[in-house]
Order: structure tokens, then sequence, then C-alpha cells
């Protein structure tokens, strides 16, 4: 039986991946002080936007009806693969896990997984990607969870930011582990953490040399360029993306390199001039 995978808005998945596994993204919203964001809104209009006020924007998780609805919308012929960002941050695993249930409730008979996968952004999409691109083997629902189970234990996410305003406001980043940086130039190294939560890694002085730190982590894993994929994703700093696209692969030949630039979900903690890389 074919299966539907299904993410969320949280993945910054890029649109040539979304078209070529057909893959749904369950849409957070994003609220501005003025009032939500328009639908269609470009990612580059978005981040003009939120520099133009002392607030964030908030987001919010899908609600189950949400989440209802796209398993409702697949072909009824699949079963259906749900990966949801980093339930330690946000709900959105909980409602597709309440949604799961009001759908097996309507008497729904074909296979449903839903996934926390503990990652976010660049990190999220490298596993969508590798998970898509193993389910067109022809394997079973069971099978493919215990391979993106593996891809997750495998994934690696880290990320710097040229502002921790954003993150620390938005209660992703502790201020007393970002309050260094407020003085003397200083930048962190980020990851995401086994249990999928922001952790800092590093202390640099500059944010040149806190992009090189996160290149040199590609060297302290070994790396099955014949199989593996990485993703870069950027905060509104396109350039700096493909300077780091060219630098690693001069390096380390991965078989795929995605490249997104994060949407207003994870633009939003990250500000303008943020990258990351999962690989």
């Amino acid at each position: 039986m074919p299966i539907k995978i299904i993410t969320d808005s949280g993945s910054d998945l890029p649109v040539l991946l979304q078209a070529r596994y057909d893959i749904d993204i369950v849409p957070l919203t994003v609220t501005f002080p003025d009032g939500p964001m328009a639908e269609g809104t470009s990612a580059e209009a978005f981040y003009d936007k939120m520099e133009t006020f002392h607030e964030l924007p908030t987001t919010a998780s899908p609600s189950p009806a949400v989440f209802l609805d796209a398993f409702r919308k697949a072909d009824p012929e699949s079963d259906l693969l749900v990966l949801c960002m980093s339930s330690n941050i946000s709900s959105t695993y909980q409602s597709a896990l309440i949604a799961k249930d009001m759908l097996l409730d309507e008497g729904f008979e074909r296979g449903i997984e839903i996934i926390d996968t503990r990652n976010f952004s660049g990190g999220l999409a490298r596993i969508v990607a590798m998970t898509a691109a193993y389910a067109q083997s022809g394997c079973g629902l069971a099978e493919l969870k215990e391979r993106t189970e593996r891809i997750i234990e495998q994934t690696s996410a880290y990320f710097t930011l040229e502002s921790l305003e954003n993150v620390i406001k938005g209660g992703r980043l502790s201020r007393l582990s970002g309050g260094v940086a407020s003085v003397l130039n200083i930048k962190l190294l980020l990851r995401i953490s086994a249990e999928g939560k922001v952790e800092v890694v590093e202390k640099t002085r500059g944010f040149r040399k806190a992009v090189s730190s996160l290149l040199a982590k590609l060297d302290e894993k070994e790396h099955d360029y014949e199989r593996s994929e990485i993703s870069i994703v950027h905060s509104g700093s396109e350039q700096l993306a493909l300077d780091v696209k060219e630098r690693i692969l001069a390096k380390h030949p991965f078989r795929a390199v995605h490249l997104s630039c994060m949407g207003p979900v994870m633009g939003t903690y990250a500000g303008r001039g943020g990258i990351g890389v999962a690989f």
C-alpha cells in the first residue's frame, strides 16, 4: 500500500521536495501585532515586516481539526506517516496525536503513524526528505517508521544566528545562556539536542568564526556520501547559504543538498541572518 507523508510548516521543506514526493504541509499560524500574516506572504516580505515591530509575531500550532482535515484529504488508498517538529518546542505533535484518535474513531482502517522527530527546520527537512526517498522503495508502513527513527537518531543539526534577540524573546533560548552574546560581538553555535531542544555548543568571537565552527562539525562525523543528504537553511541570507553549500561540497560530496529559506514559523525565532546545517 502506498504511504502518504505529511509534515508541518516548521520543517521549512523546499518546494521542490514537496512536489517531488507529494508531501502535504500542515501550516502553523503566524500573527503580527497588527493581525494574522497574509496568506502567500514571501519570506523576504515577512522578514521586512517583522523588523518594523518591537514585539515578535506569535506562532500557534495547528489544531487537531486542521490535522484531521489533512488526513481526510489524503489518498484513500494510502497509509499515513506524519512527521512533526519537536514536541519540546511546539504542541504540533500533540495536535497530530489527537487528530489520529479522532480519525480512528471515524472508522479509519488504513495505517497511520505519528512521529515526534525531535527536530525542526533543516533537521526536520532532512528527515522528511530521506524518509520520502526511502518510501519509494515500496516498503510497508512499519518498516518506514523504523527507518525514519534511525534517520532521526543519525541526524545532527547545528545553527548560528546573526542576533539572539528573537530566539531569547521567543523563549527558545534562556537569557542566561544567551546573555554573554550581548557584549564583545560574541556569537553562539547552537544545536538541536537529542531531546529536541535548543542548546549552546560553543561561543565564538564574530559571526564568521561561528559559521566556520558550524562547518567544522561536519568533520567530526563519518558520512555515507552515497546515501546521506544534507539540508541547509537560512533566514533571509541566501548568499551566505550558497557560500556554505560550496564550502561543504568541496570537502563532503553528499548525494543531495537541500537548500531553503526559513519560513515565518522558524524565522520568527531566528531573525534575519541565520544559517543552519543538518547532516
